[in-house]
């Protein structure tokens, strides 16, 4: 047996060697999740001891670099905590941006009525626009049926499943209709830069999700000629962009048709593309 405290050291310092960047954080949310509390219950009694041959297994697996989202199976986005699995990416704190852009493209949230979500995955984009666009309903697309009955699932969790259908699609090619709001975070990267990526990655996130082809931008040329058809009159669509990416998708945009505007994440990249159709 040993105290919680000599357990989140040595969890802490396996990560660390492992080279995991927040190792003490993420070894007192394995050692949380172990023991079936919250991370700041640990706080509260560092010294109770326990058995640490659960919590070793957590941390081993973590330190060959298996997504600590996988591990507890869970990953908080925007306001909700999501259920996350291998058939989905794991939502990013840069994927954010998107619902930050949507608030600043309806500052009066009546005007959307209704949301497509174009490769939905775990449903993060689709349920936090919900959240915030009350009078909403929405559907969210994915190719992968597993990966839209998990959408499904955090629908039903997060207690908006009356507000959302999820279907199993390729891309738009089933989607009748205009939507006030299309939001997507297609693969982007460029099928000769994923074996490069974090091990998180490469090796745990599906490359369906990753592989934007050979210059990362085969999903983009797919989906902007028909975008300004999903549209409402005034409608937006918000679809996510990688590093270096902005100037080519912006023209493709434009030759479509659409106005284009940016939104950069925290760190300043340029994040989000806002599209409209363009004004007479």
């Amino acid at each position: 047996m040993h105290s919680r405290s000599v357990a989140l050291r040595w969890g802490a310092e396996t990560l660390a060697t492992a080279g995991i960047e927040q190792a003490r954080r993420e070894a007192r949310q394995l050692l949380a999740y172990a023991l079936g509390i919250t991370p700041e219950a640990l706080v509260r009694d560092p010294e109770a001891e326990l058995a640490l041959g659960e919590y070793q297994g957590l941390v081993h697996r973590r330190a060959g670099r298996e997504p600590l989202a996988h591990i507890v199976g869970r990953r908080g986005f925007w306001t909700l905590d999501l259920a996350v699995s291998p058939s989905a990416l794991i939502p990013r704190p840069e994927s954010e941006t998107l619902i930050e852009a949507a608030l600043q493209a309806f500052p009066d949230r009546t005007q959307v009525r209704t949301v497509l979500d174009l490769g939905t995955g775990t449903g993060c984009l689709l349920l936090a626009a919900l959240t915030e666009f009350g009078g909403a309903f929405g559907i969210g697309v994915d190719l992968a049926s597993e990966t839209a009955a998990l959408a499904a699932a955090n629908a039903r969790q997060c207690g908006l499943h009356g507000r959302c259908a999820f279907i199993a699609a390729d891309w738009a090619e089933s989607i009748e209709g205009g939507f006030d709001l299309v939001l997507s975070n297609p693969p982007y990267i460029p099928s000769g830069e994923i074996a490069g990526l974090a091990p998180e990655v490469a090796l745990h996130d599906p490359l369906a999700a990753l592989n934007g082809g050979t210059d990362g931008l085969t999903a983009y040329r797919r989906l902007l000629p028909n975008l300004p058809s999903l549209l409402n009159p005034g409608g937006v669509a918000i679809f996510e962009l990688g590093l270096g990416q902005f100037k080519l998708i912006a023209g493709m945009a434009q030759q479509a048709g659409l106005e284009v505007s940016v939104r950069p994440d925290l760190h300043g990249i340029p994040r989000a593309l806002v599209l409209q159709t363009a004004s007479l």
